[in-house]
């Protein structure tokens, strides 16, 4: 348990978004799909996830690590629409509104809250990514239910203090699942495999210096002089601790720097392209969209117009 404290203490969190909403239309998302971390809370009505169907019931929690592809069903399953993630993105509008709580006279739709963040070891690598594990559902939990719902209140208003709440906040919803996933015995297996490189100084070098050069020459030759190991071992060595390729594993960071700085800058598609490493942008584009099932510039337009 003494490793995990320590893992625990070297996380950064960064709040990316919280909302309360209604579900419209049902729907159900063959490919979905995010950079971040996705906390789901249903409040009423129906979720489900997973090529099995897995029932989320009203008061339990969906957690979807960042990164990992899933099948969500908002909704009754009966009539959901099915669509890909692409589409999905664009056009949420027509799915969810912002949750308005209902008169005593109206019966209140299905609704849910979402807390979308960051958790990263030593700044560098995504704790929940790097574990492998795949969504999974958290029994009714009051302090998880508490926590979710005042960030989303919090992240809506304008009083002093916001960004501190809803920060601290945040820090305690990552500590809390983590609590969740030990105390429950969860995915023993791969915590027992993939958490030990977070011992390994050496692999922790090359994730400090992934995260500050992306748009820098990171082959497996760089790589090799900052763990100073041969060129010809370090793509063994790396994936032999993290259980992934060094060049997909920097190629996923690059796309997640992207989708950060579509999101907050005004830059070029192809400014983009090229602080993350891609001198060519037709290629870059080609990549993001086979990641992500949807163009750079959409991705764009969507975040700057998306209301839920």
């Amino acid at each position: 348990m003494e490793d995990y404290n320590k893992i625990i203490e070297s996380l950064g969190v960064r709040f990316i978004k919280a909302k309360h909403l209604d579900i419209v239309q049902p729907v159900r998302v063959v490919n979905f799909y995010d950079v971040e971390n996705s906390l789901v809370l249903l409040d009423k009505g129906h979720l489900y996830y997973g090529q099995d169907n897995i029932q989320v019931k009203e008061g339990e929690l969906l957690f979807i690590p960042a990164g990992k592809p899933a099948i969500i069903t908002y909704g009754p399953p009966s009539s959901a629409v099915t669509v890909s993630n692409e589409e999905f993105l664009n056009n949420r509008e027509k799915y969810f509104r912002r949750h308005v709580p209902s008169t005593e006279n109206e019966v209140s739709s299905e609704n849910y809250h979402y807390v979308t963040f960051e958790a990263k070891v030593f700044d560098s690598v995504g704790f929940f990514t790097s574990l492998d594990i795949p969504a999974f559902t958290i029994a009714p939990h009051k302090k998880l239910s508490y926590l979710m719902n005042e960030v989303a209140i919090e992240s809506e208003t304008t009083l002093p203090g916001k960004d501190r709440i809803v920060h601290l906040n945040t820090d305690q919803i990552v500590v809390e699942i983590v609590r969740y996933i030990l105390q429950n015995k969860l995915f023993v297996e791969q915590l027992a495999t993939n958490s030990t490189y977070f011992k390994d100084p050496r692999l922790i070098d090359i994730f400090t210096y992934i995260k500050n050069s992306l748009g820098g020459d990171l082959s497996n030759k760089v790589l090799a002089n900052v763990a100073n190991v041969s060129e010809d071992y370090v793509g063994q060595y790396f994936k032999m601790l993290t259980g992934i390729n060094p060049q997909d594993y920097i190629e996923y960071q690059r796309m997640e720097m992207a989708v950060n700085l579509l999101r907050t800058s005004k830059k070029s598609i192809r400014a983009i392209g090229n602080d993350v490493g891609y001198k060519d942008t037709a290629y870059f584009c080609r990549r993001f969209k086979m990641m992500f099932g949807i163009p750079a510039g959409k991705m764009r337009r969507r975040e700057s117009l998306m209301n839920v």
